[in-house]
C-alpha cells in the first residue's frame, strides 16, 4: 500500500507493541510512533522522512528506506508510512505453474510471460481499490465496476481482509474479528458478505479481482491483529505462529470456498506486501511455499500470487536500498520461482525507498523485474506504482512496462470515484474517474495497449 504527500500517517504494522530495544533495520521514530526508539548495539534511528526513522549500521551516514503507501482506514482517511525491504539471490531452479483452468476456460490464467481473460492472450491494465469490499451501498460497486469497465480497464485488486480486535457496534463492515480472544470470521451482512457482492458485480462488469487475505501494516488489522490471539508480538513470529497460520488458512478457505467457481476472481494473492523484518530468509518463502500449497490444494482452477513489493537482488541492478542483501527476509527471485506461484508481483514507490532520480530508476527497476519473471516464463504484474509528478512519471513507467517482455500487466495506485457519500480517499496518488490524471493514466494507456 502507499504514502500520502498530505495525511499525517500512523505508525507502521509490527510496532504496536513496543521493544526495549529495536532490532537492526527495524523502524525507531516518525511521526505517531509510539515504539522505542533505542536500536540494538551496533545501530543508531536515523531520520529518512517525517513519517519514519530506522535503525542503521553506525557506520552509514544514511540509509535509504521505503515508507510505502498504506491502505486509508474505515473513514478513508487513514496512511502507513513502510519500512523498505531488502532480500537475497538463491539458486533454485525454476518449476513450472499448476493453474488447472482448461483451453477455453472462464477463468483467467497465464500463457508464458502474458495473461489469458476471456480466452484472449496479451497485456492488460487495471487499478487498485482496496476500499470497495468496505461499501455498504450496492450502487456505489456497481457505480465503480460499471466506470472501471467503461475505462478499458480489466484487472481490479481490492482488499480480501478486513480484521478488528474489536467487534464494532455500529455496523462497521469488517471480515475476522480477534475479540476476546477468539477468532470469529463474519459471514453476515456487514462481513464477507459485502465482498460476495463485490465479486457479483465483477461478474456482472466482466472484471477481473485479485483479493488478497491479510495485511503486512496495521490497516485494516492486518497481521498484528492476530497477535494476541496467537500470544505474539511481531509479524516476525506471526509467520512462524501455529496458531496464527492455522487461523489464517481457515479464514482463506472461508474466503476461496465462497468463490471457488467465479470467472471474476484474477488470483488469490497470500498478503498486501507481506515482509518478514529480521527473518532468516527462508522464513518468508516457507510461509509463500506452504500457503501457496494450501490454497491450490482447495482451488487448483484459480491464480495464486504473493503481493510483494519485488525486493532482492536482481542480475544488473545498481545495488540501491531495494536490491540490498538486508532487513526485511524477502527474495523476489526466489519467490518467483516457486511451483505454486503463478504469476509475480512488484510494487514501484521510489519517493518512498529515497532512490533517485524518480522516472529513470523506476524505469530500469521495471525491465529488471521483467527480465527476472521472463527467465522462469512467468508474467510479472506491476500491481502498485506511484510518483509526485503522477502523469509525466507514471505514464512513462506504464510505456516501459507494456514493451517489456515479461511484465504482462499493470494497476496503478489507486483508483477514485465520486459515491454517494462524497469523493473516496486522496492520499497522493489517486486518480478520479474522470479527472485530467485518469485520461493520462487510463484513456492514453489504453490506447496504447489496443494500439500493439
Amino acid at each position: 500500500m502507499r504514502y500520502s504527500l498530505s495525511i499525517a500517517a500512523l505508525a507502521a504494522a509490527g510496532s504496536a507493541f513496543a521493544q526495549s530495544t529495536i532490532p537492526a533495520y527495524g523502524q525507531c521514530g516518525g511521526q505517531s510512533h509510539t515504539g522505542s526508539s533505542l536500536c540494538v548495539s551496533g545501530y543508531h534511528c536515523n531520520k529518512a522522512n517525517d513519517w519514519y526513522s530506522q535503525c542503521v549500521p553506525d557506520s552509514a551516514s544514511s540509509v535509504s528506506t521505503s515508507a510505502s503507501k498504506a491502505p486509508v482506514s474505515s473513514s478513508l482517511t487513514t496512511v502507513v508510512p513502510k519500512p523498505p525491504v531488502s532480500t537475497s539471490k538463491t539458486g533454485s531452479t525454476p518449476k513450472a505453474v499448476t493453474t488447472t483452468a482448461a483451453a477455453g476456460s472462464p477463468f483467467p490464467t497465464k500463457s508464458g510471460t502474458e495473461f489469458v481473460i476471456d480466452g484472449k492472450q496479451g497485456y492488460y491494465a487495471g487499478t487498485n481499490s482496496y476500499w470497495i469490499g468496505f461499501l455498504t451501498n450496492n450502487s456505489d460497486v456497481d457505480l465503480v465496476m460499471q466506470h472501471i469497465a467503461s475505462s478499458g480497464l480489466k484487472i481490479l485488486r481490492v482488499w480480501g481482509f478486513n480484521d478488528v480486535t474489536t467487534v464494532p457496534s455500529d455496523g462497521t463492515v469488517y471480515f475476522q474479528s480477534f475479540a476476546n480472544g477468539e477468532a470469529t470470521i463474519n459471514t453476515g451482512p456487514n462481513g464477507l458478505q459485502r465482498l460476495d457482492y463485490v465479486v457479483k458485480s465483477a461478474e456482472a462488469h466482466g472484471i477481473k479481482l485479485i483479493i488478497n487475505f491479510v495485511n503486512n501494516w496495521t490497516d485494516y488489522g492486518g497481521m498484528a491483529a492476530y497477535f494476541s490471539y496467537a500470544g505474539i508480538t511481531s509479524n516476525a513470529q506471526w509467520y512462524n505462529s501455529t496458531k496464527a497460520q492455522t487461523q489464517y488458512q481457515k479464514y482463506i478457505k472461508a474466503v476461496v470456498s465462497r468463490y471457488i467457481d467465479s470467472p471474476a476472481i484474477f488470483a488469490w494473492e497470500l498478503a498486501n506486501e507481506p515482509r518478514c523484518t529480521g527473518c532468516d530468509l527462508s522464513t518468508l518463502k516457507t510461509w509463500v511455499v506452504n500457503t501457496s500449497r494450501y490454497i491450490k490444494s482447495i482451488d487448483a482452477r484459480h491464480m495464486v500470487t504473493t503481493g510483494e513489493e519485488g525486493f532482492g537482488p536482481i542480475p544488473g541492478d545498481d545495488d540501491s536500498y531495494p536490491y540490498q542483501l538486508s532487513a526485511a527476509g524477502s527474495n523476489f527471485t526466489a519467490n518467483c520461482e516457486v511451483s505454486t506461484i503463478d504469476f509475480c508481483t512488484y510494487h514501484l514507490y521510489p519517493e518512498s525507498w529515497s532512490v533517485t532520480p524518480t522516472l529513470e530508476w523506476g524505469t530500469q527497476y521495471i525491465k529488471l523485474h521483467a527480465k527476472a519473471c521472463s527467465a522462469v516464463n512467468k508474467p510479472c504484474l506491476l500491481e502498485e506504482f506511484g510518483a509526485s509528478n503522477n502523469c509525466t512519471i507514471e505514464s512513462s513507467w506504464q510505456a516501459t512496462a507494456l514493451t517489456a517482455t515479461g511484465t504482462g500487466a499493470d494497476l496503478f495506485w489507486q483508483y477514485g470515484d465520486t459515491l454517494s457519500t462524497g469523493k473516496t480517499s486522496q492520499d497522493g496518488n489517486t486518480a478520479y474517474y474522470g479527472d485530467a490524471l485518469y485520461s493520462c493514466l487510463v484513456t492514453n494507456h489504453i490506447k496504447a495497449i489496443d494500439s500493439l
